[in-house]
Protein backbone atom coordinates (compact mmCIF):
# COMPACT_ATOMS: atom_id res chain seq x y z
CA UNK A 1 0.00 0.00 0.00
CA UNK A 2 1.55 3.64 -1.15
CA UNK A 3 1.37 6.43 1.88
CA UNK A 4 -0.99 8.84 0.16
CA UNK A 5 0.01 11.59 2.60
CA UNK A 6 3.64 11.32 2.60
CA UNK A 7 3.93 11.33 5.92
CA UNK A 8 7.18 10.12 7.73
CA UNK A 9 7.41 7.81 10.70
CA UNK A 10 8.35 10.51 13.16
CA UNK A 11 4.83 12.42 11.80
CA UNK A 12 2.95 8.74 12.14
CA UNK A 13 4.64 8.60 15.74
CA UNK A 14 3.82 12.03 17.09
CA UNK A 15 0.06 11.87 15.67
CA UNK A 16 0.01 8.14 17.49
CA UNK A 17 1.00 10.13 20.68
CA UNK A 18 -1.66 12.73 20.73
CA UNK A 19 -4.20 10.25 19.80
CA UNK A 20 -3.49 8.90 23.09
CA UNK A 21 -3.04 11.84 25.23
CA UNK A 22 -6.68 12.72 23.89
CA UNK A 23 -7.99 8.92 24.78
CA UNK A 24 -6.34 9.37 28.19
CA UNK A 25 -7.44 12.67 28.95
CA UNK A 26 -11.69 11.53 27.72
CA UNK A 27 -11.43 9.47 31.47
CA UNK A 28 -9.59 12.20 33.92
CA UNK A 29 -12.14 13.46 36.13
CA UNK A 30 -13.50 16.81 35.34
CA UNK A 31 -13.38 19.81 38.05
CA UNK A 32 -16.37 19.82 39.43
CA UNK A 33 -17.82 22.66 41.84
CA UNK A 34 -17.63 21.48 45.73
CA UNK A 35 -20.49 22.13 48.01
CA UNK A 36 -20.24 24.31 51.04
CA UNK A 37 -22.14 21.76 53.08
CA UNK A 38 -19.08 18.87 52.22
CA UNK A 39 -16.98 19.93 54.23
CA UNK A 40 -18.96 20.55 57.21
CA UNK A 41 -20.65 16.93 56.31
CA UNK A 42 -16.45 15.63 56.01
CA UNK A 43 -15.57 16.86 59.30
CA UNK A 44 -18.75 15.56 61.16
CA UNK A 45 -18.32 11.99 59.78
CA UNK A 46 -14.90 12.48 60.82
CA UNK A 47 -15.40 13.59 64.54
CA UNK A 48 -18.09 11.01 64.46
CA UNK A 49 -15.86 8.38 63.37
CA UNK A 50 -13.37 9.28 65.93
CA UNK A 51 -15.76 9.12 68.74
CA UNK A 52 -16.66 5.62 68.00
CA UNK A 53 -13.12 4.97 67.59
CA UNK A 54 -12.73 6.44 70.95
CA UNK A 55 -15.58 4.49 72.54
CA UNK A 56 -14.07 1.56 70.63
CA UNK A 57 -10.41 2.00 72.33
CA UNK A 58 -12.56 2.26 75.81
CA UNK A 59 -14.32 -0.50 75.95
CA UNK A 60 -11.68 -2.47 74.47
CA UNK A 61 -9.31 -1.03 77.63
CA UNK A 62 -12.35 -1.78 79.85
CA UNK A 63 -12.52 -5.48 78.60
CA UNK A 64 -8.82 -6.09 79.40
CA UNK A 65 -9.24 -4.53 82.90
CA UNK A 66 -11.51 -7.20 83.58
CA UNK A 67 -9.64 -9.65 82.15
CA UNK A 68 -7.04 -8.84 84.43
CA UNK A 69 -9.14 -8.73 87.52
CA UNK A 70 -10.20 -12.15 86.44
CA UNK A 71 -6.96 -13.25 86.12
CA UNK A 72 -5.59 -11.90 89.05
CA UNK A 73 -8.33 -13.19 91.49
CA UNK A 74 -7.67 -16.64 89.53
CA UNK A 75 -4.03 -16.96 90.21
CA UNK A 76 -4.89 -15.89 94.22
CA UNK A 77 -7.92 -18.62 94.39
CA UNK A 78 -4.55 -20.97 93.44
CA UNK A 79 -1.86 -20.11 95.07
CA UNK A 80 -4.50 -20.19 98.39
CA UNK A 81 -4.83 -23.39 97.25
CA UNK A 82 -1.87 -24.32 96.87
CA UNK A 83 -0.80 -22.76 100.56
CA UNK A 84 -3.79 -24.80 101.61
CA UNK A 85 -2.17 -28.19 100.32
CA UNK A 86 1.52 -27.15 101.40
CA UNK A 87 0.02 -26.49 104.91
CA UNK A 88 -1.40 -29.76 105.04
CA UNK A 89 1.56 -31.80 103.88
CA UNK A 90 3.92 -29.58 106.33
CA UNK A 91 1.08 -30.92 109.21
CA UNK A 92 1.07 -34.16 108.05
CA UNK A 93 5.02 -34.19 107.82
CA UNK A 94 4.93 -32.99 111.01
CA UNK A 95 2.93 -35.44 112.74
CA UNK A 96 5.16 -38.40 111.38
CA UNK A 97 7.96 -36.92 112.60
CA UNK A 98 6.47 -36.64 116.31
CA UNK A 99 5.62 -40.50 115.88
CA UNK A 100 7.84 -42.57 118.05
CA UNK A 101 9.91 -45.41 116.42
CA UNK A 102 7.52 -47.50 117.69
CA UNK A 103 4.17 -46.52 116.65
CA UNK A 104 5.79 -45.88 113.00
CA UNK A 105 6.63 -49.63 113.36
CA UNK A 106 3.14 -50.23 114.62
CA UNK A 107 1.76 -48.18 111.40
CA UNK A 108 3.56 -49.86 108.97
CA UNK A 109 2.79 -53.41 109.99
CA UNK A 110 -0.57 -52.34 109.84
CA UNK A 111 -0.35 -51.03 106.38
CA UNK A 112 1.30 -54.54 105.93
CA UNK A 113 -1.40 -56.51 107.07
CA UNK A 114 -4.09 -54.89 105.42
CA UNK A 115 -1.94 -55.00 101.97
CA UNK A 116 -2.33 -58.68 102.83
CA UNK A 117 -5.92 -58.41 103.72
CA UNK A 118 -6.87 -57.40 100.40
CA UNK A 119 -4.44 -59.66 98.12
CA UNK A 120 -6.55 -62.80 99.67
Amino acid sequence: MRDLKQTGFNDRISAQQDAKKALLAKFKPKPTVQDPEFEKLAEKRAAEKEAQRQQFELEKAEQRRLKAEKEAARLAAEMAAQDEVDAAKRAARKERKQLTKEEQKAARDARYAARKARQR
